[in-house]
């Protein structure tokens, strides 16, 4: 299962799809284990339920193919590729949650906020409009962190917006606020003060890239709001829950869902990532960037390693994490997007297609979009890394 290779030019028009959704008898939506992916879900379901229109959603991972048995007769990729007979949202680069907020615009009135956090937790920068829709429902920055309104030792230790020496240890984010008044959280003053801290953190990492300032300012002045607090910290809840209960993770962008229960799964998929990426096996190679994890760990959320090390330490275009018998690829970095969209000039090939080739060489799975792929394989992490190097070039 290859990338489409549909440039974002040939994207549909969102009055041409919601016009289509409008008239559906009945609409099957086929969505990504991304925060992305499941923000996209919850917006459209939103706009749906408000035209009376009844519909299926299937969080669908990759590199799994799209499930198209049901009857619908529309039927909606969310941050995938499209299989047969459906129209993709956000499957090129393009963000599946910005796109989906402007056709759910054109039916009901989507909120900006799960939109924006559906881009920010997939790790991505938000466009202007977007931002301009949620300053119009006054939905602003304000100094701190983009936490899920926790504890601010929690938010540090478990939040994957952020990889930096505190990151999934509690008592190295406590040492981090060693000094600063976490009693006063509502304070603007203090907030600063925990952002600044955080910063600092960032900047005096040794291990990090300088790609790393511009990845931490997804974690600084969030937008307020969400059930969640901050935009950014609900953001960060749906990519977890995305990645661990993906089921979850759409109630969750549909307004329910039990948010004590998110919240464990967010701090545990944090602590694991970040283990993880801190333990890795790292090489690099031209224009590429390979991490072997250990294989102790049978579940490791690969895909959020991958981001991690996109923003905080790959000094490559392309980050490539395998495991047992998993790999995760994606792009790192274009136009200081940390994880953009390559222009019509760069040389780097689509990613899916490279994990696509790469399986198929090994005799597994793989697939994905130009920015981000996955694959499944039996053979050896070495033996897959070749295939992806080859695939690669």
């Amino acid at each position: 299962m290859s990338a489409t290779g549909r440039s974002e030019a040939d994207a549909p028009a969102a009055s041409d799809v919601a016009a289509r959704l409008r008239s559906a008898g009945f609409v099957g939506l086929t969505v990504a284990g991304t925060a992305d992916g499941v923000a996209a879900a919850g917006l459209l379901a939103d706009a749906l339920e408000a035209c009376d229109v009844p519909y299926q959603t299937s969080v669908v991972p990759l590199p799994e193919g799209a499930n198209t048995g049901t009857d619908a007769d529309v039927r909606i990729a969310l941050g995938r590729p499209a299989g047969p007979e459906e129209t993709a949202l956000g499957d090129e680069g393009g963000s599946a949650s910005a796109a989906a907020y402007d056709v759910a615009a054109e039916l009901a009135d989507p909120d900006p906020a799960l939109a924006l956090a559906g881009v920010i937790g997939t790790g991505r920068v938000p466009g202007s409009d977007l931002l301009g829709a949620a300053t119009e429902r006054r939905i602003d920055r304000r100094p701190g962190i983009a936490s899920p309104g926790v504890d601010p030792v929690d938010a540090l230790a478990h939040s994957t917006l952020v990889h930096a020496p505190f990151s999934g240890d509690r008592e190295a984010a406590a040492e981090t606020l060693a000094g600063l008044d976490r009693s006063a959280a509502t304070d603007a003053d203090a907030r600063r003060q925990l952002a600044s801290a955080v910063a600092l953190a960032v900047a005096g990492d040794g291990a990090a890239t300088e790609r790393a300032t511009v990845a931490v300012k997804r974690f600084l002045r969030p937008l307020a709001g969400s059930p969640f607090g901050t935009v950014g910290g609900f953001g960060d809840v749906l990519a977890a829950t995305a990645r661990e209960r993906p089921g979850l993770g759409v109630a969750l962008a549909l307004g329910s869902g039990e948010v004590e229960t998110a919240l464990s799964l967010w701090r545990d998929h944090g602590e694991r990532a970040h283990a993880a990426a801190r333990d890795a096996s790292t090489g690099q190679y031209d224009g590429l960037y390979v991490a072997r994890l250990s294989a102790a760990d049978e579940h490791v959320p690969v895909g959020t390693v991958a981001r991690l090390l996109c923003g905080y330490r790959s000094p490559e275009p392309v980050v490539l994490v395998v495991s047992n018998g998993i790999a995760e690829a994606r792009t790192a970095t274009v136009g200081g997007d940390v994880a953009g969209v390559p222009s019509a000039s760069d040389p780097t090939p689509a990613v899916g297609d490279a994990m696509d080739r790469a399986a198929q060489e090994v005799d597994g799975t793989g697939g994905g979009t130009t920015v981000r792929g996955r694959a499944t394989y039996d053979v050896t992490p070495t033996e897959f890394v070749a295939a992806f190097r080859e695939a690669f070039r």
